[in-house]
């Protein structure tokens, strides 16, 4: 139990967690942009299509004299497979820009600080010191 628990409340355990939960939202705000915004307007764009209705019919549905479904018809649902589609390719843009955003500030960073070390003298060894000490206290006594 206690190794579970030491598991469990490492940083990189809640990390994750929180990732899963903001990564669960951030994808509900990204579908309701992807069916909500941009699809009616690309369906709008195409002759007001709605594109969760797209369909083909590979066996039509059996019917009895009454006119009543006795069989349902088989489709071939690809209006909602490109909303779905659609939905991840805007996903994985915005994750990429996040990404390439954080890639861009770590390296801006980094160079900052290669910089400033750049700019800083190196420290004297304690030899090179005590040697101009040395120097130092012989010019004095000349």
């Amino acid at each position: 139990m206690k190794e579970f628990k030491d598991f469990a409340m490492k940083g990189n355990v809640i990390d994750m967690a929180v990732g899963v939960v903001i990564g669960g939202a951030f994808g509900k705000i990204i579908t309701s942009l992807v069916n909500d915004l941009i699809m009616p307007l690309v369906g709008a764009l195409l002759g007001n299509v709605d594109f969760t209705t797209l369909s083909a019919t590979l066996r039509a549905p059996k019917l009895d004299e009454a006119g009543e479904v006795v069989k349902q018809a088989v489709t071939l649902n690809y209006g909602n497979f490109i909303q779905v589609t659609v939905d991840f390719l805007l996903v994985a843009l915005c994750i990429f820009l996040v990404i390439k955003a954080i890639n861009k500030a770590k390296a801006m960073s980094e160079k900052k600080k290669e910089e400033e070390a750049a700019a800083a003298p190196a420290p004297k060894p304690d030899d090179v010191v005590l040697l101009e000490e040395i120097r130092d206290l012989l010019k004095k006594q000349n």
